[in-house]
């Protein structure tokens, strides 16, 4: 692991009573860069996403999940149970001394709880509260279901996926990751707010609004909606908006190992003219931007593409595209990544020693801020693995209390 020097949010306090993925990504930006995240679990079940795969040699254990793994990384992890009145108690405790508490239970639990942010800031009125649901604390949807599909299905799939084919919803959990940034950049942006004006604040987290102003796809078409009453690229069964509007190849194409993604703009038509020209230098005398719109002559232009990426390896294919400045990249695999050049060139992936899975490999920095920003500090906790350390050495509880809340159902 790396060294244990200063880092951007070193002595920020972090409760994190979240699971699933949204809320522990969130909280996951705050420990990777150097805060003090403790994770609050149930007793002896824990965070769903220690059931969730993948898994560490495809034994479904709670200790195993690789997700939860990559979530957690960082963090110091408790179990309390909340339903318990010495469990509220230690949690306020606990909030008495924290910067931030960030939740996503269902809207309305919290209070239910005697947790209520009303309770939370009369312990500690400088603590920011995050609040991270589906819907939102509020509205005729607040207490509805989400998953993955259904997010991406309020938003983004009507214009994803093949021609005359269903729509089809972005890979793995996206959405869910992105909430959580978006969650996160907001909760440091109130903390902030708190360490200059003395004052916390409550953050009502609505993942659907999170992936409503996502400039992927989304926003363009609400606001070409809004003034044009046209959906930008309609999938659907007979729509005729999802055609090609120029003759340059757009999408994913197969190479000789794999895929390359392609994605020119309309000012790049010399640019492929280039790329085309040792294989078909008769496109160099196609007029810009005439023959660039003669669709009718698309099927021969796919024709002199697919030939040509046929006799080429993907990284060659994009060695050839970058080449000429055409935007052109190998689709990676997950083994492709971990080995790629960039990514090893900058140090991106980093390891962690668990005591279960033994030493694994995890994403690294997103932005690098200079030494000791961020950093590997522990892998994802144990079930109750720092309880000793939270209620006994910073709450001062004796071992004979420690065992009797472990006895009574508390931790």
């Amino acid at each position: 692991m790396n060294g244990m020097g200063e880092q951007i949010f070193s002595g920020v306090r972090v409760l994190d009573l979240t699971w699933h993925i949204s809320g522990p990504y969130c909280t996951k930006v705050f420990a990777d860069y150097g805060a003090d995240v403790i994770k609050v679990e149930r007793p002896g079940e824990g965070d769903p996403a220690r059931r969730m795969g993948p898994f560490w040699q495809d034994d479904p254990h709670p200790e195993k999940s690789l997700l939860f793994s990559n979530l957690n990384l960082n963090k110091r992890g408790i179990t309390l149970n909340l339903k318990n009145e010495a469990g509220r108690e230690l949690l306020l405790e606990l909030a008495h001394k924290a910067d931030i508490l960030v939740e996503s239970f269902r809207p309305g639990v919290m209070e239910r709880l005697g947790l209520g942010y009303e309770t939370l800031k009369a312990v500690n009125p400088r603590l920011v509260v995050t609040a991270v649901s589906n819907f939102g604390q509020t509205g005729p949807y607040r207490d509805y279901e989400l998953s993955e599909l259904v997010l991406n299905g309020f938003h983004s799939m009507i214009n994803c996926g093949e021609p005359d084919r269903y729509p089809l919803k972005k890979g793995g959990y996206a959405c869910l990751h992105q909430g959580g940034l978006v969650a996160a950049l907001a909760t440091l942006a109130a903390y902030w707010c708190a360490t200059e004006q003395g004052l916390g604040q409550y953050l009502d987290v609505s993942l659907m609004e999170t992936q409503a102003g996502d400039v992927d796809r989304k926003t363009v078409d609400m606001v070409c909606w809004t003034y044009s009453g046209r959906i930008v690229y309609d999938y659907r069964p007979g729509a005729d908006t999802w055609r090609a509007n120029h003759i340059m190849p757009s999408g994913i194409f197969p190479c000789a190992d794999g895929f390359l993604a392609s994605f020119p703009i309309l000012t790049h038509w010399p640019r492929f003219a280039a790329l085309m020209k040792d294989a078909h230098p008769e496109l160099e005398k196609l007029r810009f931007p005439e023959d660039m719109f003669d669709l009718d002559t698309k099927g021969e232009m796919d024709i002199i593409w697919y030939e040509w990426l046929a006799g080429k390896t993907k990284r060659e294919a994009m060695e050839a595209c970058q080449a000429v400045k055409w935007f052109g990249t190998a689709v990676n695999t997950p083994a492709d990544a971990v080995e790629d050049p960039q990514f090893l060139g900058r140090g991106f992936w980093v390891q962690a020693e668990h005591p279960v899975t033994g030493r694994q490999t995890y994403p690294g920095a997103p932005v690098q801020v200079g030494e000791g920003s961020w950093q590997v500090r522990r892998p994802a906790p144990l079930l109750g693995e720092h309880n000793a350390e939270v209620y006994g050495r910073e709450l001062g509880r004796s071992e004979p209390q420690i065992q009797a809340l472990i006895e009574n159902g508390v931790i």
